[in-house]
């Protein structure tokens, strides 16, 4: 009997304590809202000039301080010019002085010197100098140029000067092998149309001598340079053709 006394006291303890222990916890959260809640309600407590300070947007900078004045103040003086584009331009108005301008006179002529003639040349000089007198004078003699002893003409123009051509006999062994073609040769034409220093260029070894001693025969007009007859030095071509004889 005493035991189911203590049993029943215990579990009445337990269910104070837990219906206790909920109430304080709802107590104080309804506590804690109502202290969260009275700020927001009345706005009015809050310190105004307080939160006037955080608004109100700081004062601009101070204006910077104006340039000192200018200590000297320069005046722009327009000069007038009798020149405009590069010529002269007529005055406006006449200049109260009038300036005469002197030339230096010529000093006078020393050693028999020429009236015109350079300062300072020599006595008995041309009129106009140097350049005047060679262009004045008459008597002057131009040198001659010296013509040249041979010069170097083109196979045309020694072709034109031919005046006697000698063919060459066509070499028997090379009318056999049926060989033909071109015999080129360096001459050299003397001042009396004969020629000298024939020297093979090109051509078959079988038809060259043939060539070259026909070439020999051949006789040419003098080539004139400056009026006189000069040697020359050109090419001479022969040809060989089967058709030909």
């Amino acid at each position: 009997m005493f035991e189911d006394s203590l049993i029943e006291s215990g579990n009445k303890l337990r269910t104070k304590r837990l219906s206790t222990t909920i109430l304080s916890f709802f107590g104080q959260f309804m506590l804690l809202g109502v202290l969260i809640l009275i700020p927001l309600i009345y706005t009015d407590a809050l310190p105004k000039t307080q939160l006037m300070t955080f608004l109100v947007a700081p004062p601009p900078p101070p204006p910077p301080p104006p340039p000192p004045a200018a200590a000297q103040v320069v005046k722009v003086v327009k000069i007038q010019s009798d020149l405009e584009n590069g010529r002269l331009r007529t005055p406006t108005k006449i200049p109260e002085k009038v300036q005469m301008i002197k030339e230096e006179e010529a000093p006078p002529l020393m050693g028999g010197g020429v009236m015109g003639g350079v300062p300072g040349g020599v006595p008995g000089g041309s009129m106009g100098g140097v350049i005047g007198g060679i262009i004045g004078s008459t008597t002057a003699n131009i040198p001659r140029v010296a013509t040249p002893q041979r010069v170097r003409v083109s196979q045309g123009v020694s072709t034109g000067l031919l005046i006697r051509k000698v063919q060459p006999n066509y070499p028997p062994l090379a009318r056999q092998a049926r060989i033909q073609g071109q015999v080129v040769l360096q001459a050299e034409i003397s001042r009396e149309g004969t020629i000298q220093n024939l020297q093979l260029i090109s051509g078959h070894p079988m038809l060259a001598p043939s060539a070259i001693e026909a070439v020999k025969q051949w006789r040419y007009k003098p080539y004139l340079l400056n009026g006189e007859p000069v040697a020359v030095e050109t090419q001479v071509v022969v040809n060989f053709t089967l058709s030909g004889g």
